[in-house]
């Protein structure tokens, strides 16, 4: 089966819909290195499943010590390096452009967690951060489809970490870092946002949202909560 197909197959019956720009393309890692995986597995079972059948202990067989084979080990352990080595190469320009650069922000926020909530800023209507009009709420991140959107994601106490498994975005949140983090979200709904970092006794409920709109609807509502917090 080819690695597309295979792939497809994956996102339908064990991950989830992928709805940012870049989840094909984490979704291809994903599975080539699955594939490798299980290959390896496969061999791995095979061949003790035969060991254990030609070799079992028998009627007038005694047992003997073999050496390791040089070789051998030279040459797995080199086809294993090999693999890694060109899984980093192919995977590199990837995690270049996820976590080094990315595409210019259209919609800015900041992310703070905390035990055991997610505090998402919104810039007010001056369209900056950090300014009196910013509004802050807890749990809810909206954002509108099709849009670059660029986050500033700290902690005010303990790691955390943020995931959304829909967009293949996983990122820690660390006490006195700002990371800095991007996403394009290209299907409208509703979805989950877990902390993926143990982070106290409160860590399984600390659950958040993610609500992918419209543009209209987005201003609507950033306009409502703006209005509420005055």
């Amino acid at each position: 089966m080819e690695i597309a197909s295979l792939s497809e197959l994956i996102r339908r019956f064990w991950l989830p819909q992928g709805i940012s720009t870049y989840s094909p393309r984490i979704d291809f890692l994903f599975t080539l290195i699955l594939c490798i995986t299980a290959l390896v597995w496969v061999l791995v079972t095979v061949t003790m499943i035969v060991f254990m059948i030609r070799y079992r202990a028998r009627p007038g067989r005694t047992a003997a010590y073999i050496e390791g084979n040089p070789r051998l080990e030279v040459l797995w352990t080199s086809i294993t390096a090999v693999i890694l080595i060109a899984l980093a190469l192919l995977s590199r320009s990837t995690w270049a452009d996820i976590k080094e650069q990315g595409p210019p922000g259209e919609v800015f926020y900041k992310v703070t967690a905390k035990q055991f909530n997610w505090e998402i800023t919104y810039p007010g209507p001056d369209g900056k951060l950090g300014t009196s009009d910013d509004v802050t709420v807890e749990n809810e991140f909206h954002v509108p489809v099709n849009k670059v959107v660029r986050f500033e994601l700290t902690s005010k106490d303990v790691i955390h970490s943020f995931f959304v498994p829909w967009l293949r975005l996983k990122q820690d949140a660390v006490p006195g870092r700002h990371i800095h983090v991007w996403f394009e979200a290209t299907k409208e709904g509703e979805y989950e946002i877990p902390c993926a970092e143990l982070c106290g006794f409160g860590h399984s409920g600390m659950d958040g949202t993610l609500y992918v709109q419209s543009e209209a609807d987005y201003q609507r509502w950033l306009k409502k909560k703006y209005a509420e917090s005055r």
